[in-house]
């Protein structure tokens, strides 16, 4: 192996201060392993932490990016959940090992790859073997690098927090990355589910499973949503859009329906009409990902479900301006970069 690798970094707040680095392969600790990345899945996140800081007590030089799947080249002393040759993707929140997320009602806890800690965009990082989770042997690198942040952040709001079962409905207002997994594990729940997007995705997305798809525009996009539910409404919204969008996810919510709060792309405050969100008993749930217990749970369902994530796009490791130019614009699915051949 040489002794110096590759690795995005910045200097400072806003993407023209992203530049490709020659840096020294770092050596693992304690408890700690190396591994070498083999791909690493782009989050709408990663695009709000370069352009803003997002607020976050970033660490210069920052190297973005939190969702990888490569092998344990190497390990620390007294290092014992993976060996050498071992198959991994990251967490990402990784101190939330179980139970209930850390943190406190004044500080709410943001702890993650890529923001509080650093990142993963680079050919070799060392992480705590408490960071790492076992990849799934039915996908493939770059498949499996897109479960840490998008594919728990479904499985964890339908499966651990809602509760999804057969029979329910589903209702998904997007076509992300999210929002694709979140089809997936509805449909491999037994559950209806109901599509909103773009036209020209349609077709794609039914393809992968959806019941009924409704264009996102349609003057009458609710009034269709109670068509296709004889009135009943969703049982479970995925609501990845946020800001007023919120208020059109608690008039689509059934009588005591599950909203599992999840992006923010329309902003990040929020409102909602209280009365039907009263009236309809309806639970709101605030997703932030999830354990790594959960995502643990999450890889054995995708190898006993055949989960294959969707991705909509593969950019060189170079290449990662391009890869952040695709994310602008909407991506069908994950954006990935490929690190190593």
């Amino acid at each position: 192996m040489n002794e110096t690798m590759m690795r995005w970094a910045s200097d400072g707040v806003g993407r023209e201060q992203l530049t490709c680095r020659q840096v020294v392969v770092p050596t693992p600790g304690p408890r700690e392993v190396l591994v070498r990345v083999d791909a690493v899945a782009l989050n709408y996140r990663d695009k709000m932490v370069l352009e803003s800081g997002r607020g976050l007590p970033l660490r210069f030089p920052f190297t973005p990016g939190s969702d990888l799947a490569g092998e344990v080249i190497s390990v620390g002393p007294a290092t014992t959940r993976f060996g050498p040759g071992a198959r991994v993707i990251s967490t990402f929140t990784p101190d939330w090992i179980d139970g209930v997320r850390p943190g406190t009602a004044r500080e709410p806890a943001y702890r993650t790859l890529g923001g509080y800690y650093p990142g993963v965009l680079a050919e070799y990082v060392v992480l705590s073997e408490e960071w790492c989770v076992r990849a799934p042997a039915s996908l493939s690198a770059l498949q499996a690098c897109t479960l840490p942040c998008a594919g728990l952040t479904a499985w964890f709001a339908l499966v651990e927090r809602a509760r999804i079962k057969t029979g329910d409905t589903v209702l998904i207002p997007s076509t992300g990355g999210v929002a694709i997994f979140g089809l997936q594990i509805a449909k491999a729940s037994g559950a209806m589910a109901i599509v909103s997007g773009r036209a020209e995705h349609e077709a794609r997305v039914r393809a992968l499973g959806a019941d009924h798809y409704i264009e996102r525009d349609r003057a009458d996009w609710l009034d269709e949503l109670y068509r296709l539910t004889d009135d009943r409404g969703a049982d479970h919204v995925l609501e990845v859009v946020g800001g007023a969008h919120l208020a059109r996810s608690v008039q689509a919510a059934a009588v005591g329906g599950h909203i599992c709060q999840i992006g923010a792309l329309a902003g990040f405050e929020m409102s909602a009409p209280a009365m039907p969100l009263m009236l309809k008993d309806v639970t709101i749930h605030g997703i932030g990902t999830g354990s790594r217990r959960a995502l643990e749970r999450f890889v054995r369902a995708v190898e006993q479900t055949g989960i294959a994530p969707v991705i909509d796009s593969v950019f060189s490791f170079d290449a990662l301006p391009a890869a952040l130019a695709r994310l602008d614009q909407g991506a069908f699915g994950k954006i990935v970069v490929q690190v190593s051949a």
